[in-house]
């Protein structure tokens, strides 16, 4: 265990590198830190730092620089999340505001963390799998030809065109319309199968064939929406920060043009908490480089979906991990009174 003073000394190194993108040495740390030590008791806990593996010395320079160790042990024990200026949250909240529908909230989400952070944002569509149903809506197009529209709790709205084997009239629509309403809404998708399987059954023979084709119609839309969407911003933020990565910016690049390998570093964030995973613990190697701080987002207690943002491991954490949040907790609060 690395006693307190050394944990002082690592996450001022974190601090002034993350600041001033130098390696940092032990004068300039006992200058601009009030460490209580002399300069050579600092070079004797830097020493112990990188023989643990905290730090390293880049090429000849007479600094160090925080490793991927390094950085865990800040994040997991040295820092406390930054939270927002009144200002910032005001500024959130009426941007966020501001949305028409899903679509705009998840477009706005990811240009303001972008902004926010100045790193690549990125942000998933509320989940359809974790999603209730708030409403159906059907519509006459045609004496034979209806449109399906299924509204779900976070705003997400699908439509389907249905052509029925005969005319539908406005009262067996009415009515439809009514009963399927009736046992879903509130639901879950994944329960809605069940609720309807009879609904057919109540009305008349010669409506039965329509009936279940809306009903089949309802039920593929269902299963073919589960399929999840990313929505990425401020991939130009990461040209910024060229040197922070080896030899080439290009594999962070490639990686985040692959929407599955996106998905799966969202999914490895908490419902709740901030998750933070540095360098290595990235499971793509062309994302060994970065760090990824991610958060579920959600209008009730379950997280229906995640958001977060990629950068360079040399970050920001305590503001990162702070914006991060913030926004989150906005977005729900949208998704839950819309």
């Amino acid at each position: 265990m690395l006693s307190e003073r050394r944990l002082e000394v690592l996450r001022a190194i974190v601090q002034d590198y993350v600041g001033t993108e130098e390696p940092v040495g032990s004068k300039a740390l006992t200058e601009r830190h009030r460490l209580g030590v002399s300069p050579a008791t600092v070079r004797n806990d830097m020493a112990v730092l990188e023989e643990e593996g905290y730090i390293q010395q880049p090429h000849t320079s007479a600094g160090r620089v925080p490793t991927d160790k390094g950085y865990r042990l800040f994040v997991d024990r040295l820092t406390n999340v930054k939270p927002l200026s009144g200002a910032e949250r005001r500024a959130i909240q009426s941007f966020l505001d501001s949305a028409v529908d899903l679509d705009d909230v998840v477009a706005r989400t990811v240009r303001l963390l972008a902004q926010l952070t100045r790193q690549v944002a990125v942000v998933q569509y509320p989940s359809l799998t974790r999603s209730t149903v708030r409403h159906v809506e059907l519509l006459a197009l045609a004496p034979a030809r209806l449109m399906l529209v299924l509204i779900t709790d976070t705003g997400r709205v699908e439509q389907r065109l249905v052509d029925a084997p005969a005319p539908v009239g406005e009262t067996v629509l009415a009515d439809l319309r009514a009963r399927l309403n009736s046992r879903v809404v509130g639901r879950r998708f994944a329960d809605v199968p069940q609720l309807v399987q009879d609904l057919a059954d109540g009305f008349e023979p010669d409506d039965r064939p329509s009936v279940q084709v809306v009903l089949a119609t309802l039920l593929e839309t269902l299963v073919e929406e589960t399929e999840e969407r990313i929505m990425l911003g401020g991939t130009a933020n990461l040209t910024r920060f060229g040197h922070d990565f080896p030899l080439t910016i290009r594999p962070v690049l490639e990686a985040l043009e692959e929407q599955v390998v996106l998905l799966k570093l969202l999914g490895e964030a908490g419902d709740s908490g901030v998750t933070v995973r540095i360098g290595h613990e990235n499971f793509h190697e062309g994302l060994n480089s970065t760090s990824v701080v991610s958060v579920g987002y959600g209008s009730g207690d379950e997280a229906v979906a995640k958001l977060g943002v990629v950068g360079p491991t040399r970050m920001d954490y305590p503001g990162t991990m702070g914006a991060v949040r913030a926004v989150a907790r906005y977005v729900g609060q949208i998704l839950a009174e819309s």
